[in-house]
C-alpha cells in the first residue's frame, strides 16, 4: 500500500513542477508585458493592447493544431516536451533580456510568438497526458491530479508574477526583468530533466476526435463554462497592475498581493477537490464563483490606499480560482477518458479558449481604457480613474454571473463525480 502511494505521488509531483515552470512564464507575461512594454520600450499602451490581440490571435490558433499534432505524434511525446521547455527558456529570455529599447516591438513580437507556441505545445501535452500520468480516467484520480497540478501552476504564476518585483531590489528595475527571465528559463530546463520519467508512461488509447462525438459526449458544455469562467480572471490579470498603482495608489504592494492571490489559490487547489468528490461539483463550484463574485464587488467599493482590504480580496479570490483549476479540468479530463476522445486535441481547444479570454482581454479593456482617458504614464483624471475601476471589478462580476448561470445548466452527468456516469450527458 505505501509502495504504492508513493508510486502514485511521485507523477503528481513531476506534474506539478512541469505545471509550475510552464506557469512561470505563461501567465505572467500578461502580467508584465503591458508595463514592460510601456515603461522600459516606451511603447503606446494602445499599440500594446493591439501587439498582444494580435500575437494572442495566431497563438490561439495554433492550439488545436498543436493538439492534433500530440495525439498523432504520441510516441515522440519525450521529444516534444523537451522542445516545449527549451523554446520557452530561449523565448523568456528573449522578451525580456533581449529585445532592444530601439524598434523592439518587432523583436517582442517575435520572442511572444516563440514563447507562446512553447508555452501551449507544453501545456496540451501535461493535460493531454492526464489520464496517464493519474493511472486512470475516473473522476476521482482525475481530480486528485489536477490538485496537484494546479497547485504547481499557481505556485509557478505566483512566482512568475512577484518575480520582477523580488529580483529588482538586488539588480534594480532596470535589471530586475532580465534577472526574471533567466530564473524562469532555468527552471524550465530543470523541469525538462526531471519530468522526462512522465512521458515514459503508456499512453491511453482514444478515437479520432469528431464534432458529434464531442457534442455527445458533453465536453462542450465544460469548454464553453471554461472560456466564461476564464473571462474573469483574464481582465483583472491584464488590469492588475494599473488598478493597484493608479487606483488604489499601491505599486510598492504589488507583488505582496500578487502573491498573496496565487499561494491562496494553490494552497486551496487540493481542498477544493476533496469537497467536490465528496458534495458534488455543481455546488462546490458555485460557492467559488460566488466568492469570486462577492471580491469583485468589494472591490469596487475599496477606498484608495486599502492596503488590508485588497489584500484579503485577493486571498479571497485566489481561493476562489483554485475551484476553477481544479474542478473544471478534472471532469473535462474524466469525461474525455469515458467517451475515449482524444485528449490532446481537446485540450488544445482548451488551450485556445483560455488564452482567446486573455487576448480579447488585452484587445477591448486597454483600448477601451485609453478611449476612457487613462493614461498610465501621466496623472490621470478621475474619470479615468473610475472607468478603470469599472473595468477592473464590475466587468468581472458581471462575467461571473454569467459563468454562474451557464453552471446552473451545465448537464447533470458531466458534473458527476464518482463512477462514470453514461456516455450521453442527462439533461440537467
Amino acid at each position: 500500500m505505501a509502495a504504492e502511494a508513493e508510486r502514485e505521488r511521485l507523477p503528481a509531483a513531476r506534474a506539478a513542477l512541469l505545471a509550475a515552470a510552464l506557469a512561470a512564464v505563461g501567465v505572467p507575461l500578461y502580467i508584465h508585458v503591458p508595463r514592460f512594454a510601456s515603461d522600459a520600450l516606451g511603447l503606446p499602451l494602445a499599440q500594446v493592447g493591439a501587439l498582444l490581440g494580435l500575437i494572442r490571435l495566431v497563438d490561439v490558433l495554433q492550439d488545436p493544431l498543436l493538439g492534433r499534432l500530440t495525439d498523432r505524434f504520441a510516441a515522440h511525446r519525450a521529444g516534444l516536451a523537451a522542445l516545449a521547455l527549451c523554446g520557452l527558456a530561449l523565448g523568456v529570455v528573449w522578451v525580456f533580456a533581449l529585445t532592444p529599447v530601439r524598434g523592439g516591438a518587432l523583436s517582442l513580437a517575435a520572442g511572444l510568438v516563440v514563447t507562446f507556441t512553447a508555452y501551449s505545445l507544453g501545456t496540451v501535452l501535461l493535460y493531454g497526458q492526464s489520464a496517464s500520468i493519474a493511472g486512470s480516467g475516473t473522476p476521482a484520480a482525475q481530480l486528485r491530479l489536477a490538485g496537484a497540478r494546479e497547485m504547481g501552476i499557481l505556485a509557478g504564476v505566483a512566482l512568475g508574477a512577484v518575480g520582477p518585483q523580488i529580483l529588482g531590489r538586488p539588480f534594480g528595475e532596470a535589471g530586475a526583468y532580465a534577472a526574471f527571465a533567466i530564473a524562469a528559463a532555468a527552471l524550465a530546463l530543470v523541469a525538462a530533466m526531471v519530468c522526462r520519467p512522465l512521458w515514459q508512461r503508456p499512453v491511453v488509447a482514444s478515437a479520432p476526435l469528431r464534432l458529434r462525438a464531442l457534442r455527445r459526449s458533453g465536453a462542450g458544455w465544460l469548454l464553453v463554462l471554461g472560456f466564461v469562467n476564464g473571462l474573469p480572471v483574464a481582465v483583472t490579470t491584464t488590469l492588475f497592475l494599473f488598478f493597484v498603482d493608479h487606483r488604489l495608489g499601491l505599486p510598492h504592494l504589488a507583488g505582496v498581493f500578487l502573491l498573496i492571490f496565487f499561494a491562496a489559490g494553490g494552497l486551496s487547489a487540493p481542498f477544493w477537490g476533496r469537497l467536490a468528490a465528496r458534495f458534488g461539483a455543481r455546488p462546490v463550484l458555485a460557492l467559488a464563483m460566488s466568492l469570486a463574485i462577492a471580491s469583485f464587488v468589494w472591490t469596487w467599493a475599496l477606498p484608495s490606499g486599502a492596503a488590508l482590504s485588497f489584500g484579503l480580496i485577493a486571498a479571497a479570490s485566489g481561493v476562489a480560482l483554485g475551484a476553477d483549476g481544479v474542478i473544471l479540468t478534472g471532469l473535462l479530463a474524466s469525461t474525455l477518458a469515458r467517451a475515449e476522445l482524444p485528449a490532446g486535441q481537446v485540450f488544445g481547444i482548451w488551450s485556445f479558449l483560455a488564452k482567446a479570454s486573455l487576448a480579447l482581454a488585452a484587445a477591448v479593456m486597454l483600448p477601451a481604457l485609453g478611449l476612457a482617458g487613462f493614461d498610465p504614464g501621466r496623472a490621470t483624471d478621475p474619470g479615468a480613474l473610475a472607468a478603470l475601476n469599472a473595468a477592473y471589478a464590475l466587468v468581472p462580476c458581471l462575467l461571473k454571473l454569467v459563468a454562474l448561470v451557464l453552471l446552473a445548466l451545465l448537464p447533470r452527468a458531466l458534473l458527476a463525480t464518482g463512477a462514470h456516469p453514461s456516455t450521453r450527458p442527462e439533461t440537467a
